[in-house]
Formats: structure tokens, C-alpha cells, sequence
């Protein structure tokens, strides 16, 4: 099941960004965006914190069928994240002046969401991507 796989990336990487940020974002925020004062590291904190309860929920629910009707809500809650996330980071990309690093972290994110999109609206695929069987019977 393809969802299963997606799940697990989606887990991990939101569990490696966000123990970045909430162990480092002193590091992490200053490389990321310009004039970021060190008070600001618990906006990053914050930040790191929602990715690993998102990554945590994404972990608990790897074995779940998901898409169309199945774990709508796991699939809704993921692709809000990465929607939003690569809309705000494909925003700051237009400034010439954006860490050419935010791409790293953009490119992922939309590739997610279209994932997570595809899951919402098309439901769960096998690994040559049709429809799932067994989530339909």
C-alpha cells in the first residue's frame, strides 16, 4: 500500500525538521531567514513542536489505509501542513535574496502535498498507483 510508504516519509521527515527546530532554532532560524533576533527561537520552538505532534500522529497511523474516506482526517491534517508550508516557502522564494536552502525544504513539501492531495481526493493506491482493492471491499 502506497499510503503506508508516504506515511512513514511524511513521519520522518517532519520528525527530523522538527527536532531541528526545537533543539537548535537558535542555528536554524538565523540560516534560514534574515535579522531573526535570538528571543525569536521559540517561534521555531513552536514550530518544531507541531511538526513532531503531526510526525507523531503520521508514525501512530503507518499501518492505516488512508485516503479517499479512510483516515480522512490524518490525510487532511498532513496536507494543510505541506500545502501551506510550500505556498509560504514558494512566497519567500520570489525575495532574490532567500537562502537558496529553502528550496531543500520547499521542493518536499510541495511534492507532499500533491501526494496528500491525491490521497484526499482519489483515495488509497497500490504500488503501481490505481485504486486500492482492498480499501473498496
Amino acid at each position: 500500500m502506497i499510503s503506508t510508504v508516504v506515511t512513514r516519509v511524511s513521519a520522518a521527515v517532519l520528525f527530523v525538521a522538527g527536532a531541528a527546530l526545537l533543539f537548535a532554532a537558535d542555528v536554524v532560524l538565523p540560516a534560514l531567514t534574515r535579522d531573526v533576533p535570538a528571543s525569536a527561537a521559540w517561534l521555531g520552538q513552536l514550530l518544531g513542536a507541531a511538526w513532531l505532534g503531526v510526525a507523531a500522529l503520521n508514525w501512530l497511523s503507518r499501518n492505516a489505509v488512508l485516503g479517499g474516506i479512510y483516515a480522512r482526517p490524518v490525510v487532511f491534517a498532513n496536507l494543510v501542513v505541506y500545502l501551506v508550508g510550500a505556498l509560504s516557502l514558494l512566497g519567500a522564494l520570489r525575495d532574490p535574496a532567500a537562502p537558496r536552502a529553502l528550496w531543500w525544504i520547499a521542493v518536499p513539501a510541495a511534492l507532499l502535498a500533491v501526494v496528500y492531495g491525491a490521497l484526499l481526493l482519489r483515495g488509497p493506491f497500490d504500488a503501481l498507483g490505481r485504486a486500492s482493492a482492498r480499501a473498496a471491499g
